[in-house]
């Protein structure tokens, strides 16, 4: 039973045009890599839920921050960790742009 954060629109998942071509491949490839991909659906054809959205903006946020932190730190160690949460960010992103383009393109 979907509740406000898993719930999506019953319509069908708007198209999102050439322009967002990129940034969907990237999120399809983050949402692989993270096993969270709908049914093994690309997000061209499936909505992000309002829980996926909220999770993957935070989740930007920390990688951002906690990146920072350890590049400040430093030490090679500390950079090679902190371009891997820079990487997850950016797929984090993705997601978070994917899925407020599906909901701008919804509205009448």
């Amino acid at each position: 039973m979907p509740n406000r954060f898993t719930a999506v629109p019953a319509r069908p998942v708007p198209e999102l045009g050439p322009r967002l071509g990129p940034a969907v491949s990237i999120a399809d490839a983050f949402m692989a890599a993270t096993y969270s991909r709908p049914n093994g659906l690309s997000l061209r054809t499936s909505w992000v839920t309002p829980a996926t959205l909220y999770l993957a903006a935070s989740s930007a946020l920390a990688a951002l921050v906690l990146a920072v932190l350890l590049v400040a730190h430093g030490g090679v160690p500390s950079v090679i960790g902190a371009v891997v949460l820079v990487l997850g960010a950016a797929g984090s992103a993705a997601v978070v742009l994917v899925g407020a383009a599906q909901r701008r393109a919804s509205r009448p």
